[in-house]
């Protein structure tokens, strides 16, 4: 997101990043990155274009009580004042869990994924996100709060094994997916613990864990009172595959996968996509000209928002990233994961009101 927090390094996660930088240097990192990064500026400026919510990824030690971490809590603190003040809701994204739930950079360890097989680890989770619940359960400016980010199936995790490398090889002994019966009954743990503080007008968000159709008969009792399903959907993995190519296959797949399964499972559960974005693969339609792309880019973008029209809304992933896409060659492509710059080319709608 702000490749400026690991320079002077060649960590490609928070866990180790936190583990190499001096205390001082991180300290003094951290404060700036998270003072400037994001600020009531960018609140405003959201509202401004009609949008109505935000999705917040938090990290496990929000709370300031995990080394080598730094906490962050004054800072969700600041956005709740900030969302209330624009007339925004917040979803509280849980995206970390001690040990990893999914080996990715963005579970905040590389090539480990031990969580779901430590109780310990399971209850710091659980415990983390019952002091959210008490902590906002009564903030206007909450809409809901997530249990766990994208907690990784066996296929994936059969997928990633060479391209999320962990440093420290013990560390990642015993590493693997997340069963669909370890899930099941930790979602339904998170939830008690949470809604015995949150209104029955709070939502409780949970993932699909990559199985999206796992979960037709999930939570279906009248006693399960404002839960929905989260489902993320990107087209790298219709570009990983071969199965589509060009523009015209992108739309076909959207309209013929995407779509049809957020209307399959809204029969079950208000759905949200709580990640999407308009890249393909890295080098996004490299060789067009910026008129060509400005074109595909608006095609995709069309099909994506007519595909989530199905569902209950939608969270595109992510607001902002500090690349320098126009003199840094090795981020050549990546203005498709920056929703500002995406309204800024044309890309994308840029008012929702």
């Amino acid at each position: 997101m702000n490749p400026i927090m690991f320079e002077g390094t060649h960590c490609e996660d928070e866990a180790w990043l936190c583990r190499t930088l001096p205390k001082e240097l991180k300290l003094d990192r951290y404060k700036q990155h998270r003072n400037t990064f994001i600020t009531e500026r960018d609140f405003a400026y959201i509202a401004n274009k009609g949008l109505n919510a935000i999705r917040i990824p938090i990290p496990h030690f929000i709370f300031g009580d995990v080394e080598p971490f730094v906490g962050c809590i004054e800072y969700l603190d600041k956005a709740f004042d900030w969302a209330e003040r624009h007339g925004l809701q917040i979803l509280i994204d849980l995206h970390t869990a001690p040990g990893s739930q999914n080996g990715f950079d963005n579970g905040g360890l590389c090539g480990v994924c031990k969580w779901s097989q430590d109780p310990a680890g399971v209850e710091f989770v659980l415990n983390v996100l019952e002091r959210l619940a008490q902590r906002y359960a009564n903030r206007v400016g909450l809409w809901g709060i997530e249990i766990l980010n994208e907690p990784i199936n066996a296929e994936l995790w059969a997928q990633i094994q060479n391209h999320y490398i962990a440093v420290d090889k013990e560390e990642a002994k015993g590493s693997g997916p997340v069963t669909s019966e370890f899930l099941r009954d930790f979602y339904v743990d998170a939830y008690w613990r949470m809604r015995k503080h949150l209104p029955e007008e709070k939502v409780i968000v949970f993932h699909d864990g990559f199985r999206l159709h796992e979960w037709k008969n999930f939570m279906q009792e009248s006693k399960f009172v404002n839960v929905v399903l989260d489902t993320h959907m990107y087209l790298r993995m219709a570009a990983y595959t071969g199965i589509a190519t060009n523009v015209d296959e992108f739309v076909a797949y959207i309209e013929n996968n995407f779509a049809k399964d957020v209307a399959e499972m809204q029969a079950y559960f208000p759905v949200i996509v709580g990640e999407w974005c308009l890249s393909t693969i890295e080098k996004n339609f490299k060789g067009f000209s910026s008129e060509e792309q400005k074109t595909i880019q608006q095609k995709l973008a069309k099909a994506f928002l007519d595909a989530w029209e199905n569902g209950q809304g939608w969270f595109y992933w992510s607001y902002k990233q500090l690349h320098d896409t126009s003199h840094g060659s090795e981020w050549e492509g990546w203005d498709s994961w920056d929703w500002g710059k995406c309204v800024e080319l044309g890309w994308m709608p840029g008012n929702y009101a």
